[in-house]
């Protein structure tokens, strides 16, 4: 069983990543279980995937584990792209998902049904012993009038989903992975691991000492 730390201390994200994975050879390990967790690299880059390829190769160099890391964000038409990269940080790090969901409302209030597009973009990279890989996904949709239910997370509730014409917090956990930008970089990223874990063996498959806390076998896969 493989070893791998998933980088990101966003719940949702590590939530939905573990359950990818979820049925593969792999103990997935969180940032909160690391002893020592090193301090989030800047993400200076401006693409998803260079973002990604960043925090992979960042994390790994430190902690030295097979890491994959996920840089994703909205894309809206009207808004010449925004917020993009920026997504997470979007009007300033001081706002919620809420606040931050009002703002880009409050920004469409004038742009009318039908020219509302917008997607969700996805990069999943992995970095480490020599591997160096990247997996894109995206979701086309639109952007509601109105938040829309109380799942999910960040942009979920404002994000109407092109083809089950709900918003992604409104739709099970399941149907989100179904449809989403994540679950379609992953079925890429599931293939690639999937591959390692039965060529490499138990090679791959202990944390370096001294990063990751006494665990029983079965913890990290929640």
């Amino acid at each position: 069983m493989i070893s791998i730390l998933v980088a990101t201390t966003n719940k949702g994200k590590v939530r939905e990543l573990t359950e990818l994975v979820a049925g593969l050879k792999i103990r997935v390990i969180t940032l909160d279980e690391l002893l020592s967790v090193p301090p989030p690299p800047k993400e200076t880059m401006n693409t998803f995937t260079g973002n990604a390829l960043l925090k992979a190769e960042y994390y790994h160099r430190l902690t030295g584990m097979i890491t994959i890391a996920d840089d994703s964000g909205l894309e809206v038409d009207a808004l010449g792209g925004r917020p993009g990269v920026w997504s997470a940080e979007y009007g300033g790090a001081d706002l919620d998902s809420s606040e931050r969901n009002s703002l880009l409302l409050e920004e469409m209030r004038a742009i009318p049904p039908g020219s509302r597009g917008a997607r969700f973009v996805c990069v999943l990279a992995v970095a480490g012993a020599g591997i160096g890989r990247t997996f894109t996904g995206s979701c086309e949709g639109e952007i509601s009038v109105v938040p829309h239910g109380e799942g999910g997370f960040g942009y979920d509730p404002v994000f109407i989903d092109r083809e089950s014409g709900l918003s992604f917090a409104v739709l099970s956990s399941a149907e989100k992975s179904r449809r989403s930008h994540r679950g379609r970089a992953a079925e890429g990223l599931r293939a690639f691991l999937r591959e390692i874990a039965g060529e490499s063996g138990e090679g791959l498959s202990r944390p370096p000492g001294g990063m990751v806390e006494a665990q029983s076998p079965d913890r990290g896969q929640g």
